[in-house]
């Protein structure tokens, strides 16, 4: 007997933990599996609406009484660096960018445990061994590459300074995941990332380069509003961040909709059956 995989989407809500970002509150995320053919059309689609990939899970925080979590993208056609973004691109001038398949490597392991060990070494992915780490690169059913950036020393050694995880989606390029050198913190390799992936996105002919979420009143999101041509999804719309004093992440009772209504507004792909073609542009990347 053959089976299929349902074609509708089912969502789930986590159960509250302490939230990451912001001390005293709780977490809670409305998530759904990404599988099957449909894979790409619906990342591309809940990305749009605020939504992130996490290996085969898509994701997008739904607190009982905040909503502070706010997605970002940058729009790529009006992005202008500004005079300290353009020493960060000068000060990583000797780097290559090398982009691989989603494939995990020793290289990329030791980069991360030692990133994670000197910057997050109490955070939720502390103890993340390697089959883990393996699993968040590889488990993927969308289009996914892995962008290193490398310095080619003299003597021929390559040293890899900084790893990023991109998804590549119908209108841009989506960060799932970076880390780098943590001695080489002082070169905002963080933000070079970003730079990159912002000329790369323009080089293709991708509109937007997505950032994961802004989290006003987090010390560790704040690079984030740094960048121009922001804009945050909030009340089911993208709006430019004109007025970072808009979004305070301020808590009260009737932050966020029920949980029945926020999945009732959802977007989702018109054709859930039917596999999705890449475009040509996709396939060059």
């Amino acid at each position: 007997m053959r089976h299929s995989l349902p074609t509708i989407p089912q969502f789930y809500v986590t159960a509250p933990q302490p939230c990451p970002y912001l001390a005293g509150r709780m977490e809670r995320k409305l998530f759904t599996a990404l599988q099957g053919e449909q894979a790409e059309a619906m990342n591309d689609t809940l990305s749009k609406q605020g939504f992130r990939r996490s290996q085969n899970v898509l994701y997008r925080p739904s607190c009982a009484d905040c909503n502070a979590c706010l997605s970002a993208r940058i729009r790529v056609a009006d992005f202008t660096a500004s005079r300290s973004q353009r020493r960060i691109l000068r000060r990583n001038r000797h780097l290559q960018r090398q982009v691989t398949s989603a494939w995990a490597t020793e290289d990329q392991f030791d980069l991360f445990r030692r990133y994670l060990d000197t910057r997050h070494a109490d955070g939720g992915m502390a103890d993340m061994d390697v089959f883990e780490f393996a699993a968040m690169i590889e488990e993927t059913p969308v289009r996914t590459r892995v962008l290193e950036y490398v310095h080619l020393e003299d003597t021929g050694r390559r040293r890899l300074s900084a790893v990023c995880l991109t998804d590549v989606l119908d209108d841009g390029l989506s960060l799932v995941y970076s880390f780098f050198d943590p001695k080489l913190a002082g070169d905002s390799l963080g933000s070079y990332m970003i730079l990159d992936q912002i000329a790369l996105a323009e080089k293709v002919g991708l509109p937007y380069v997505y950032l994961g979420y802004w989290v006003p009143g987090s010390p560790k999101m704040e690079y984030k509003a740094k960048f121009s041509a922001l804009e945050i999804y909030h009340d089911g719309e993208w709006q430019d961040l004109t007025d970072r004093t808009q979004f305070t992440g301020t808590t009260h009772p009737l932050a966020v909709k029920p949980i029945a209504e926020q999945v009732a507004n959802l977007t989702l792909p018109e054709n859930l059956s039917a596999p999705i073609a890449p475009t040509r542009r996709l396939r060059d990347f």
